[in-house]
């Protein structure tokens, strides 16, 4: 069946449990992620990863995890990401079982086409459920920015609500990082609500126009150890602020992480790079040779831990910064993939 995304959100915060498959596509990827995400959340579940190649090679592969009793008990949610029209008989097998211990989620990199053979097998299907999330306008997200604040404690005003979607490019997933480092910095919690102001938007948002600060992740990103202390040693001379630095990283590893999952799916690097902007396309197509989607997500969990530590806690910021840059470029100069 297919789902409105307006209705979305209260149906996957209170999951029927005579669903057993739910797709999620559209131009907004990070909807679609973060819609899985409260699907797992609402259901208690573990993450478990199935990659679109293993479903590929194996279709039934994903019926059998879906059939089978968890060895420690617990629920499961079988997660597919990135999939494609090469999942379609695996998740014909799903739909064909007679009853599931786990039901499985599959999100797609993009729209699908009306003809798409996996969204009329989902849209024809009670068991299943479709979810498309087109891209918004920063004014159309905010009840869905204003829900992210409030899951952190956060109350926020629809003006600033709007400003951290625009802040954010319409990135949801970032909007929602942005949300979690101001409660983190007001002291905020489902428990304890507090009201986001201005002030603090002002202090720690995203200045889009700093693209300086993005070249230390670059260097770091793409392996250039030299040119990475070379910068490193422009940063400490000019006293630049560290957050910046580690935020325009985390934007960097955001944008990598749809990119290299196309890679993996058979694109060459240098195609996918193609996609992106102009300024962005040279250093892009030098970086994702290097890093797998494990990896990305690796280092995206190292930045936020960094920033974490920056902000509340009393260590050196330049040395910390400088630390975990070193540490990424030397990964990502002795990988070739």
């Amino acid at each position: 069946m297919k789902l409105p995304r307006a209705k979305a959100a209260a149906v996957l915060d209170r999951p029927d449990p005579a669903t057993r498959f739910y797709l999620f596509s559209g131009a907004d990827n990070a909807a679609s992620r973060l819609f899985a995400q409260r699907l797992l959340t609402a259901l208690g579940a573990e993450k478990v990863a199935v990659s679109g190649p293993q479903v590929k090679s194996d279709p039934a592969r994903l019926a059998d995890e879906a059939a089978s009793l968890p060895m420690f008990g617990g629920a499961r949610l079988l997660w597919i990401e990135p999939a494609g029209e090469e999942i379609v008989p695996a998740v014909e097998a799903l739909l064909a079982l007679d009853r599931v211990e786990a039901p499985a989620v599959a999100i797609t990199n993009g729209a699908l086409k009306n003809t798409s053979g996996l969204l009329k097998l989902v849209e024809a299907s009670k068991a299943a459920l479709h979810v498309s999330s087109e891209l918004q306008t920063p004014r159309e997200q905010v009840p869905m920015v204003t829900e992210l604040a409030r899951r952190e404690g956060l109350v926020v005003m629809p003006e600033i609500a709007e400003r951290v979607a625009e802040e954010a490019g319409g990135d949801l997933i970032l909007a929602q990082l942005e949300l979690q480092k101001f409660a983190l910095y007001v002291g905020a919690s489902p428990d304890q609500p507090a009201a986001l102001e201005e002030g603090v938007v002002d202090a720690l948002g995203i200045d889009q126009s700093e693209a300086e600060y993005g070249r230390a992740g670059d260097l770091a990103l793409v392996g250039d150890l030299a040119g990475l202390a070379g910068e490193l040693s422009l940063l400490d001379a000019a006293a630049m602020d560290a957050i910046p630095v580690v935020r325009a990283l985390q934007r960097r590893l955001l944008m990598l992480a749809p990119l290299r999952a196309r890679v993996e799916q058979g694109q060459s690097a240098n195609a996918v790079a193609q996609s992106v902007w102009q300024r962005d396309k040279a250093m892009v197509a030098q970086i994702l040779p290097r890093w797998t989607a494990a990896r990305l997500s690796e280092a995206f969990e190292r930045v936020q831990k960094l920033e974490r530590e920056i902000l509340l806690r009393p260590v050196p910021p330049a040395a910390a910064l400088g630390e975990t840059l070193m540490q990424l470029a030397r990964v990502a100069a002795a990988s070739r993939r």
